[in-house]
């Protein structure tokens, strides 16, 4: 099983220039991922880039469930009240 802090490390890693907050309990996760990197991506597209970086965690069982949000800089600004 991974930690809320692995899958951020994990994330960070996987995705240039991304700030990323993970909250969980071992299994199931709440992702957010902030970056431009997702600028003129649709947010099905976010997801899935994303759940690519995750996909040996969740296909090897480590990761049951993710939850992902993928904003820009720019919706960040406007969204972060939320976390």
């Amino acid at each position: 099983m991974k930690t809320a802090e692995q899958i951020e490390q994990l994330v960070s890693a996987r995705l240039d220039d991304v700030r990323v907050f993970v909250e969980g309990d071992g299994r199931h996760f709440q992702v957010v991922v902030v970056g431009d990197c997702f600028v003129e991506l649709s947010q099905v597209k976010r997801q899935q880039h994303v759940y690519s970086v995750l996909m040996d965690e969740i296909t090897s069982g480590q990761l049951h469930a993710v939850n992902i949000k993928a904003y820009t800089l720019k919706e960040w600004g406007e969204e972060s009240d939320e976390y």
